[in-house]
């Protein structure tokens, strides 16, 4: 496979113009190309298919001292190389071996480089310094400009101050003015041609990227300054707000790489499910050692209010409930229990509540073979940070979920590479709430298994917007930069118009295989069971079926695919595969051909929205048949329903 890189050159004319430097890169397959103008101001062009794509889209960084990089700069030299190499994950999520291939070209001026990727589906770029002392970045611009009026899924925010836990709303790229942004991932839907999803990944010593409105059909970027002062909220142990900020974005080393912004390419919605260049361009493997790290299932309290029922004692925090999680999680095989909030008394993490005795239960979780996760208050966890995380390690804790960040400037940033580093060595896992979206950070520390940064189920409690149509959108978007915690696993389930929040008795929208379907479609290498054991233990069919779910896998593929209408996905896990299909309000129906399969015979084993699920939505019902790689079968999802399956080689 040959590098196509091509160089025009425009000679300047007697008009005294200055000369003009343009760049082409192409992808290994041809198919999607990259011009880069080497004018006053450095630009590019993307082509997918022959056809301009995104045209003009301009870059460029200040930093103090030194001027502005990608104006009005020299090119010194250009160098090329081709890729094509098999990354092995530590931890899977979509397959079990990444094949990252691109062309690569770098673009070296005084000081700095630019380098280009292109990858059969997508591109990116990104800034390289060589300052031999620190520097500190003014500012940075982005602009992604289309080539027609677009469609955008906009996850709109009010404020840096997020816990970027939105809804995606679907709106003319021209509406949206400067005045508005909102974070990523964002996905673009042009008029004609593949829709462009833009994110970042190697987000590291520097403010998270988000995208406001822009003109020339387009979006520029936009970050928060590095904070001066901050300043807790009056009366609150987690939400610290930023009460000054710099002129400046922030301080780091003059010799460094920047993050890189991606443009990933869909030429159909079920390209953007199996996209993984967020992964593929992450930072290198810090850790020496990742054999400790174990993927699961966890067995969640907050969400179901710890309504247990049918036991002797009273339910709530304390040390019994945990052990009838700790039981309930051993008769299914679930790796994990969580204690979240209300634990230890907040804003002190040494002073755990009199009705929990921590290492009693690490004890006893450890004879069920059943490891403990503590949630607590990120800024409790970064006052306390030495005590606390050898307690934790002294008492068996097996991970952590760190809450309420909200935040992703530089110091921010920082907090998160410095949490997974100080776990990892002490062998605790990670879980992220409060976040922002992963940039990368899952490869550079495994241990750090998932993230919220998505309006998941338990804003069931609150309110109305987890609506089917929601949960057929994000893995689309916001799945596409990684792993989701969205909490899934809703026994009580209702159509939309039966459904009602309740605080401390909730239930989901959409049916019950809507939730099961989740377990296949979602990617969470650290997966939640969000509803009480009582409930799971009555639902006996559904639990067992959850129970045998991956959280890690070999191989995916995408069966039935449009964003905010429906998803269908077969993975594969060792030998066995599972299939989940999901719809928005509308019912469906889709022909699921086995061809994927091995030859041989198999029992798939499957659950189907009930004939009576567009009323009641728990309503299912459980098959068994046999089946081979040449069988094709019918299914129907009811109005907000799902489709999910088991399959087991003979």
């Amino acid at each position: 496979m040959k590098i196509i890189v091509t160089l025009f050159i425009i000679i300047a004319t007697a008009t005294g113009l200055l000369a003009q430097e343009s760049i082409q890169l192409e992808s290994p397959d041809g198919q999607i190309k990259v011009e880069i103008n080497l004018d006053k101001q450095i630009s590019y062009n993307l082509m997918v298919d022959d056809k301009l794509t995104m045209k003009n889209c301009s870059f460029s960084m200040e930093i103090e001292n030194q001027g502005v990089l990608g104006i009005e700069s020299k090119l010194k030299k250009s160098t090329t190389k081709q890729v094509n190499e098999i990354i092995n994950p530590i931890i899977k999520q979509k397959t079990s071996a990444i094949i990252d291939h691109y062309n690569e070209l770098t673009l070296a001026f005084k000081n700095y480089k630019i380098v280009f990727r292109a990858y059969n589906n997508g591109i990116a770029y990104r800034f390289q310094t060589g300052y031999k002392k620190n520097i500190k970045v003014l500012s940075e611009a982005n602009n992604f400009y289309f080539t027609a009026p677009a469609k955008v899924y906009f996850a709109e925010e009010e404020s840096f101050l997020s816990h970027n836990e939105r809804s995606y709303s679907y709106l003319d790229l021209d509406s949206i003015n400067e005045a508005r942004f909102g974070s990523l991932p964002t996905l673009v839907e042009p008029t004609s041609g593949p829709k462009i999803l833009i994110t970042e990944s190697d987000l590291v010593d520097y403010p998270g990227m988000w995208l406001k409105g822009s003109k020339m059909h387009g979006l520029s970027a936009t970050f928060p300054h590095a904070a001066l002062k901050v300043a807790l909220r009056e009366g609150s142990d987690r939400t610290e707000e930023v009460t000054e900020t710099a002129q400046y974005l922030a301080v780091t080393q003059g010799t460094r790489s920047f993050p890189w912004r991606i443009l990933m390419v869909a030429r159909n919605d079920g390209d953007l499910i199996t996209n993984q260049l967020s992964y593929q361009l992450a930072g290198d493997l810090q850790l020496e050692d990742a054999s400790w790290i174990k993927p699961g299932k966890v067995a969640w309290d907050w969400w179901n209010y710890n309504n247990i029922y049918g036991v002797d004692f009273e339910a709530g925090v304390n040390t019994e409930t945990y052990k009838y999680y700790i039981d309930f999680a051993s008769k299914y095989g679930l790796e994990y229990i969580i204690l979240d909030e209300g634990w230890y008394e907040l804003g002190d993490l040494m002073k755990v509540v009199p009705e929990i005795d921590v290492e009693e239960l690490v004890a006893y979780g450890k004879e069920k073979n059943v490891g403990i996760i503590l949630w607590v208050v990120w800024k409790t966890l970064d006052v306390q940070l030495e005590e606390s995380l050898d307690q934790f390690e002294q008492w068996g804790v097996k991970g952590l979920k760190i809450d309420f960040m909200q935040r992703d400037d530089q110091w921010m940033v920082n907090y998160y590479h410095r949490m997974a580093k100080e776990a990892a060595k002490r062998h605790l896992l990670v879980d992220y709430h409060g976040a922002y979206k992963p940039s990368g950070l899952r490869r550079m520390y495994p241990n750090v298994m998932t993230r919220e940064g998505v309006k998941g189920l338990e804003h069931n409690k609150w309110g109305d917007d987890i609506t089917p149509e929601h949960n057929v959108t994000i893995p689309f978007i916001r799945m596409v930069a990684g792993p989701i915690d969205y909490t899934p696993g809703a026994m009580v389930n209702a159509q939309k118009k039966n459904f009602e929040a309740i605080w401390n008795r909730p239930m989901s929208m959409g049916t019950r295989c809507h939730q099961l379907a989740m377990y296949v479609v979602y990617e969470s290498p650290l997966q939640m069971l969000a509803d009480n054991p009582s409930n799971y233990m009555r639902e006996a069919e559904s639990t067992e079926f959850i129970a045998s779910v991956p959280v890690v896998w070999d191989d995916t593929k995408v069966l039935e695919a449009k964003v905010g209408d429906y998803i269908g996905l077969a993975r594969k896990s060792g030998d066995e595969w599972f299939i989940g299909f999901m719809s928005d309000g509308e019912a469906r129906e889709f022909e699921i051909d086995f061809s994927f399969l091995d030859d041989g015979e198999y029992t798939i084993e499957y659950f189907a929205d009930g004939t009576n699920a567009h009323r009641y939505a728990s309503d299912y019902k459980k098959q068994m048949q046999k089946i081979s790689a040449g069988d094709k079968l019918n299914i129907k999802l009811a109005p907000g329903g799902g489709w999910a399956a088991r399959i087991v080689k003979e």
